[in-house]
């Protein structure tokens, strides 16, 4: 039984919770584990989670973004000093600022999410980031869409674009649902504001408000040299900053030519 239980612990994908609180840690753990995985916590302590991290890497870690002893930068930091292979960082906290988030992305986490947050999203993103590293394929379109949601969440982040407005939330999924339907791009004002919308309840002008806003903030705050790499001479030559549909058209032609070129027969 020992010997099984052993070899099942190693076939699944490892986490380690830096929370071991019944509403957070734990509740967490239980759907991981419903899910196939292999999940344990630990008490919310930078110093612990190291040590345990010492012990045995786990291929995930999920911790908050400040804990006592050492905050999640610094821990990611040491493990990356001792480890050439270390785990995926999903790093979580009660709030969120632009230098809190860059600090921690900078770091070497994988994702950063903002509580409170429906538990199943975290499973979601443990299964799409473990996907990503593996380079497996994925075959359905659910997959392919879980896949290519880690990638323009990576895009978005080298931006600039705070996760905490709303903007970033909404901009995110229009870019995924453009990858997935061409004709979305097509019909912005008639078929995705009002998709978006649905998804968020809340309404279409809402929608372009903070994907406008979230642009804005790219424009005048992102990373040059980032967007002269996605979007090229048109950086310098578009009159101000793009429009809504021109951003996200940039940016989903871009991802759609890469992860799903079209084979001519």
């Amino acid at each position: 039984m020992t010997e099984k239980t052993e070899l099942d612990r190693n076939e699944k994908i490892r986490v380690l919770i830096g929370d071991d609180s019944s509403d957070s840690g734990l509740a967490w753990a239980s759907l991981l584990k419903n899910e196939g995985m292999f999940a344990i916590t630990r008490q919310k302590n930078g110093r612990i989670i190291l040590d345990c991290v010492k012990a045995d890497v786990p291929d995930f870690l999920i911790i908050d973004a400040k804990m006592p002893e050492m905050d999640a930068a610094e821990l990611i930091s040491r493990i990356r000093d001792f480890t050439p292979c270390p785990p995926m960082v999903i790093v979580v906290s009660n709030y969120s600022t632009p230098q809190l988030e860059k600090e921690v992305m900078d770091a070497g986490a994988s994702y950063f999410m903002v509580k409170p947050f429906d538990p199943s999203v975290m499973v979601k993103k443990v299964l799409s980031l473990y996907n990503f590293k593996a380079g497996n394929v994925l075959s359905s379109v659910k997959n392919e869409l879980v896949n290519i949601e880690y990638v323009v969440t990576d895009i978005i982040h080298q931006i600039g674009i705070p996760a905490h407005i709303k903007g970033y939330h909404y901009l995110r999924t229009a870019i995924i649902l453009s990858i997935n339907d061409e004709e979305m791009i097509n019909c912005v004002t008639k078929l995705l504001y009002p998709t978006v919308a649905q998804r968020y309840n809340t309404t279409s002008s809402r929608v372009e408000r903070a994907i406008r806003h979230a642009i804005e903030i790219a424009w005048d705050r992102g990373d040059v040299d980032v967007l002269n790499s996605i979007f090229g001479y048109t950086v310098h030559n578009l009159r101000g900053k793009p429009t809504n549909s021109e951003f996200v058209a940039l940016v989903a032609d871009r991802l759609r030519l890469q992860y799903f070129p079209r084979v001519e027969v």
